[in-house]
């Protein structure tokens, strides 16, 4: 049955609930406008009383922990994707909750991939009431759709980590798959079998969540180091045949374009960011894991060498040619957020100068500072940006809500935001009007780049001074979207959107920053 919601005008000019799922929302008030106030959430006084004295917290099956963890109608079930598609863990969570009959479960994931497409099931079944985390794929045409019972709450990584931290999310049962454990629960992802790297996205749950059950098939003697979980945080540990498939962290957009289009803008980002002077000795950078920004990664390591220059650090997600790039003496650290590749895993065994980093340290708005800010360059995708720098991560220009946020909110507090993205997909322009839904305010936003020029923010005057006698093509975005439009024969119909939500965009602070609406049938 149809809900019906009250709107309010957010500071972005977008329509936002005042109330999802049960609970009342705060409007975007502008990049640094809402400021929180009050103490931590806190998760329960334990007693080391109700644990075992020898420390074995071993039981024998999914569904014999979630037992003894208390799920009942209701709860909250959260996890972490670091084995992104081949996750091979929460689908049998909940199909043991389906068993034991539980109904209205919240799923709280980092993200959600493709290989969890059963979950719709359990949507059908009402096992799950909704899912509030990334929906990529299957489940966020599911929720495009409107089947969901509850809205869809898309949020950062380091949106993520404050929305526990501050009690928006309580967490009552945290399921923490991990390639290696001990009988404690000490925990690491970076050998066993099923390798993943970093257990950093599921940092959080293991410190804020009622109940923590940690999931291995490699449980060896304790004690398990290094640990990136702490079995002190541990009520349970749970031991399968395999809980995911190493070669599977390396999905979707983690793989190095080919195309000869993407390839040029790679370079011509690799250019700016040497002509604006950012290439300096002891700079920094991030790139993120699209293939385009792969390929950035590799053109801007060929001008380092050539111009003899060395980074201080560069932030992961760690792939091979971040790796490349520590052990050929070109940067003195990665710091990484998430290991996208099986030479990350291995550099971070091997290389001391190869660190975790969580969420909380990278990323979080409500601390005392985070390293997205101490970043010199960034070099992140979109779906969509506008005339006025805003861009879009979650939805396509069709409406459907298919992609995560992921780290890129966080990331826009660089001291420079790139952007490289084709002029069009699917001949479908990337450069509109207006974005179907604001991810990232345009003031964060400092240069797009396109196999057809390259556009500055005005205000980063700073910028176009310092790139002016370049000989790059820097052209105004209006420019390059009436040649586009006129490339494509025309500006395309926007969706037609009902007033039904069927997601909310949350900011890094936790405010609403867009709403999701749900598109309208063709029939």
């Amino acid at each position: 049955m149809k809900k019906n919601y009250e709107f309010v005008k957010n500071a972005a000019g977008r329509k936002i609930p005042t109330e999802v799922n049960g609970k009342k929302q705060v409007p975007f008030q502008g990049v640094h406008g809402y400021k929180p106030v009050g103490v931590k959430a806190a998760p329960l006084v334990s007693s080391c009383t109700d644990y075992p004295m020898d420390g074995n917290k071993v039981l024998p099956s999914i569904k014999a922990a979630l037992k003894q963890a208390g799920l009942k109608d209701g709860m909250t079930i959260s996890s972490h994707h670091h084995f992104r598609n081949g996750d091979l863990v929460m689908n049998q969570v909940f199909s043991a909750a389906a068993e034991m009959g539980v109904k209205d479960l919240m799923w709280f994931p980092s993200a959600a991939f493709p290989c969890h497409e059963p979950m719709i099931e359990h949507m059908e079944s009402g096992v799950i009431h909704h899912i509030e985390g990334s929906l990529n794929g299957p489940l966020g045409r599911y929720a495009s759709e409107g089947k969901m019972n509850g809205l869809a709450v898309l949020r950062s990584h380091g949106g993520r980590w404050q929305s526990v931290q501050d009690g928006e999310v309580h967490i009552d049962i945290a399921i923490l798959a991990a390639p290696t454990a001990d009988s404690f629960g000490n925990a690491t992802g970076d050998r066993g079998p099923s390798t993943c790297g970093l257990l950093g996205f599921g940092l959080v749950d293991s410190l804020y969540a009622d109940k923590v059950i940690v999931v291995t098939d490699n449980l060896v003697p304790f004690p398990c180091i290094p640990w990136q979980i702490q079995g002190q945080n541990v009520d349970h540990v749970v031991v399968l045949d395999k809980v995911g498939d190493p070669e599977k962290i390396v999905s979707g957009t983690t793989q190095l374009t080919k195309s000869p289009d993407r390839l040029f803008i790679a370079e011509l980002t690799a250019k700016f960011v040497q002509a604006a002077g950012i290439m300096r000795d002891g700079f920094s950078f991030q790139a993120g894991a699209g293939g385009t920004a792969l390929a950035f990664a590799i053109y801007l390591k060929e001008m380092m060498i050539e111009a003899g220059v060395k980074a201080r650090f560069v932030r992961g997600g760690s792939t091979k040619y971040l790796v490349e790039m520590l052990e050929e003496g070109l940067t003195d650290y990665i710091l990484d957020g998430q290991t996208f590749d099986l030479d990350g895993v291995r550099s971070m065994r091997e290389n001391d100068e190869h660190v975790n980093t969580s969420p909380f340290t990278s990323y979080n708005w409500h601390g005392k500072g985070n390293f997205a800010s101490m970043v010199d360059v960034v070099v992140l995708g979109a779906t969509e940006v506008d005339v006025n720098f805003n861009a879009n991560v979650v939805t396509h220009s069709d409406g459907q809500m298919l992609h995560g946020i992921g780290g890129w909110q966080n990331c826009l507090f660089s001291k420079c935001t790139i952007l490289p993205i084709p002029a069009f997909r699917d001949r479908i322009p990337v450069i509109v009007e207006e974005v179907t839904t604001i991810v990232g305010p345009g003031e964060l936003v400092d240069v797009i780049v396109t196999e057809r020029g390259i556009a500055i923010n005005p205000l980063r005057t700073d910028l176009i001074e310092a790139t002016k006698d370049s000989g790059l093509p820097i052209r105004s975005i209006q420019e390059l979207k009436v040649e586009i439009d006129d490339l494509i024969g025309g500006v395309p119909q926007k969706p037609k959107l009902t007033d039904e939500p069927i997601g909310i965009v949350k900011w890094v602070d936790g405010t609403v920053i867009d709403t999701i609406f749900k598109v309208k049938s063709e029939k």
